[in-house]
């Protein structure tokens, strides 16, 4: 079995995968919509491997070339559905992956009619002018060191703002910034007009205890989606976490690290569970919309099961 795993590689999972990995959820899906628009995620999740010099040389692992620790890791750059928790992209890298730049890889699966939610850690100018080209609407987490000049109060407490091209210099930015509260016309090598909703979780766990969330959407008016609805759609975004949660944890068993112990095997290994979560999850969304309830009533776990068993003849071979 592990000679015929070597002899496939991974490169036809992850063609396969390419191929029929596509948004699942229907038009009346609960959980899926912001009204006309589909709500997506994208972020990245760590992945420990076994330790072997093919394996760290490959993908690296956590520390410096004196005192390396713990595992190598893959990093796994992922675009899902919200609300169906279909992953829909995906691109591997190792430890030291930029998962900006990473992103753009996805950027062939984003479309006009998705809402793409993304976290702070995402966010650059020029990574929002990418996506931004997609023709798909935005609902990003901007860092506080990100300047946000409030051009105009909307009824609903977000308001008109601007993002300003780094490039731009600090007294050029004073007149962009005039000139777009102004409404004049603003060009991409100055800045993106964007509305902006603040609000706090006051419950919030830890340390983010009554931190301001400040999120950028390309959505303009408060009549296509209110500030409430826009702050609803990015705790959507979490679903995302959900979903690495389901392959590393419950998909991927009692196993803390992959068991591939070579660069190529791990990559297939990879897109086996990737291929094996889309499946699962694909059959999910079509029993919650024959049932007409939202996929988050059905259980992942109870599913797998189900799945597990009716597979006949499960291999267990070295990696």
């Amino acid at each position: 079995m592990a000679q015929a795993r070597q002899r496939l590689g991974s490169e036809p999972l992850r063609v396969l995968f390419e191929r029929v990995a596509v948004p699942v959820a229907g038009p009346g899906a609960h959980g899926a919509w912001l009204r006309s628009r589909r709500v997506m995620a994208v972020d990245g999740v760590m992945l420990d491997l076994q330790d072997t010099p093919e394996n760290v040389a490959e993908f690296g692992k956590s520390g410096n070339d004196h005192k390396a620790s713990g595992f190598p890791q893959a990093l796994v750059v992922a675009l899902a559905e919200c609300g169906s928790h279909a992953i829909v992209d995906a691109v591997i890298s190792g430890y030291r992956g930029d998962e900006k730049a990473l992103s753009r890889s996805l950027l062939g699966s984003v479309e006009a009619g998705m809402l793409v939610t993304a976290d702070r850690n995402f966010y650059s100018y020029s990574l929002w002018e990418d996506f931004l080209d997609t023709g798909a609407d935005l609902l990003w987490r901007i860092g506080s060191g990100v300047e946000l000049p409030v051009l105009k109060w909307l009824s609903d407490g977000s308001f008109d703002s601007i993002l300003l091209n780094p490039q731009v210099r600090a007294g050029r930015r004073r007149q962009v910034i005039a000139d777009a509260a102004a409404g004049k016309t603003v060009s991409p090598e100055q800045g993106f007009r964007v509305r902006v909703v603040e609000y706090e979780v006051p419950d919030r766990e830890g340390n983010g205890t009554g931190e301001v969330i400040c999120l950028a959407t390309t959505i303009p008016e408060p009549s296509e989606a209110t500030a409430a609805e826009l702050a609803w759609c990015y705790h959507q975004r979490w679903e995302i976490e959900s979903v690495f949660n389901e392959i590393k944890t419950h998909q991927r068993g009692n196993a803390r690290i992959l068991r591939s112990k070579s660069p190529d095997m791990v990559r297939q290994e990879i897109w086996a569970f990737l291929l094996t979560h889309y499946a699962i999850r694909s059959l999910m969304s079509r029993a919650a919309d024959e049932a007409d309830v939202d996929p988050d009533e059905l259980s992942f776990i109870r599913t797998l099961r189900v799945v597990r068993r009716q597979v006949t003849a499960q291999a267990d071979f070295s990696p």
